[in-house]
């Protein structure tokens, strides 16, 4: 609850900033302050199991979760300086956004009541609509915008509707009340149609198949530190929620089961062979999203076991994505468009910035030594104890798949000649990208790290 006033009060002390004129300390204050809101949250991990009657539930889950997304926030607001340099009269907009958008984040893995989640994911959803159509000169950060807010607004009702056919069927929002009263066999069936609605508005918040059609257009035509913000936080964020959701409901069905695989194989598959089609670097990594939350979805087959290792998966996914963004940030910057042919000799022109998004891009695909090769095989160790074979052969099938359109992108940069001369690079994108990858490495060779927060 502490992390959550704490989060609020930045990000209005943030506008408060740029009432007083001091834009140039944006930036720095808000990377400080959220610092010191990740040693708040520190501090607080191992003290007693919180309720606060029941809205918000700070426990090993939420600390661990909310931890994440704090530092995905600082690494997308140390970006931010580069990236907004262009319109420094708005600065102070987009950081606060940034900031109220991690306090819906943080609501919505610490939720105990069904108003307080539906709280989150609005302050979350409204964050993005605005700042994927941002680019206001821009045709496709407009119509990014319309349809990521259309889409937004369609799962948001849909959510809405299933909570409430809950609340009919249980007569409460909490969920730990929810959660006793779906074990009784009285329970009335418009329970489990509630429990469906939710998991289908989630599916759209995550871009599962078949409801992801919104994301390739979002990714591509929203500015491109929108895209990395909704590739990496906005999806584990909405990926952890879906999973307290879900183990609210006591009685998983078969049924749900098989719904839940169903889209699982769907978004893994499709995500990955349409993205080896891709020649817009946005789009390819919009399609390996969607294969990625294919992937996440596969922890949802195991309810029984501890969160642990959809944490680390989250992890090891939304630290590679940061590392790949940073990279995409400096070299689609003022080109007009993210095409492959961008990118074409930047092992020569800027070996760092290609080695960054090299190691990013093995992790995605599931290379040893990183982070993203130990998440598959937990995923898939998981999943096989759990009964489900067919998931997992086919989730490796999809993971060979992958490899090719990630090595596209690296035989461009190692293989091709170089399209323009080394450019001056902020130090920012060294930074953030390398302190990614950084990570995303030791918790590949020390999962423990990891794993034993959620114990």
């Amino acid at each position: 609850m502490n992390t959550l006033i704490a989060i609020t009060g930045l990000g209005i002390l943030v506008l408060l900033f740029e009432i007083l004129n001091f834009r140039k300390a944006i930036i720095p204050m808000a990377i400080i302050g959220l610092c010191a809101i990740l040693g708040l949250t520190a501090a607080e991990y191992d003290l007693q199991e919180s309720f606060y009657n029941n809205m918000v539930v700070v426990n090993h889950f939420s600390m661990a979760f909310s931890g994440l997304f704090i530092i995905l926030t600082i690494f997308l607001v140390a970006l931010s300086h580069d990236f907004y340099k262009a319109q420094p009269s708005k600065l102070s907009d987009f950081i606060a956004i940034k900031i109220f958008l991690l306090a819906g984040s943080v609501a919505m893995v610490s939720f105990g009541n069904l108003s307080m989640f539906f709280l989150g994911i609005e302050i979350l959803s409204i964050s993005l609509y605005i700042l994927a159509a941002s680019n206001r000169l821009s045709l496709k950060s407009n119509e990014a915008g319309m349809k990521y807010f259309l889409m937004g607004s369609f799962a948001s009702g849909i959510i809405l509707f299933g909570i409430c056919l809950i609340y009919g069927a249980t007569g409460s929002f909490d969920i730990a009340e929810i959660h006793e009263l779906s074990k009784s066999e009285l329970i009335p069936t418009w329970f489990f149609i509630g429990i469906i609605m939710v998991i289908i508005g989630m599916f759209f918040k995550i871009a599962a198949v078949p409801f992801h059609f919104w994301a390739p257009d979002v990714y591509e035509g929203a500015p491109a530190l929108t895209t990395a913000t909704m590739s990496t936080l906005a999806k584990i964020v909405a990926m952890a929620a879906l999973y307290k959701l879900l183990v609210m409901n006591a009685n998983v069905t078969f049924t749900l089961e098989v719904i839940i695989a169903s889209v699982s194989v769907l978004s893994m598959m499709v995500g990955n062979l349409m993205a080896l089609r891709q020649n817009n670097v946005k789009r390819m990594l919009a399609y390996s999203g969607i294969s990625h939350a294919g992937y996440m979805l596969m922890v949802l087959l195991a309810l029984t076991h501890e969160p642990a290792t959809l944490f680390y998966y989250a992890t090891a996914y939304a630290t590679a994505g940061i590392a790949a963004f940073s990279v995409v940030l400096y070299v689609t910057k003022n080109k007009g468009n993210e095409d492959i042919a961008n990118f074409n000799g930047l092992g020569k022109t800027n070996p760092m910035l290609a080695g960054i998004l090299t190691c990013a891009l093995l992790s995605m695909a599931g290379i040893p030594i990183f982070s993203g090769f130990f998440a598959k095989f937990m995923l898939f160790t998981l999943t096989m104890d759990g009964g489900f074979l067919a998931v997992v052969i086919v989730a490796v099938v999809s993971s060979i798949i992958s490899v090719g359109y990630y090595f596209k992108l690296i035989l461009a940069m190692y293989t091709k000649e170089p399209v323009e001369e080394k450019q001056h690079v902020p130090v920012a994108f060294y930074v953030v990208g390398s302190l990614a990858i950084l990570i995303n490495l030791v918790i590949g060779l020390f999962p423990a790290l990891i794993m034993d927060l959620l114990i």
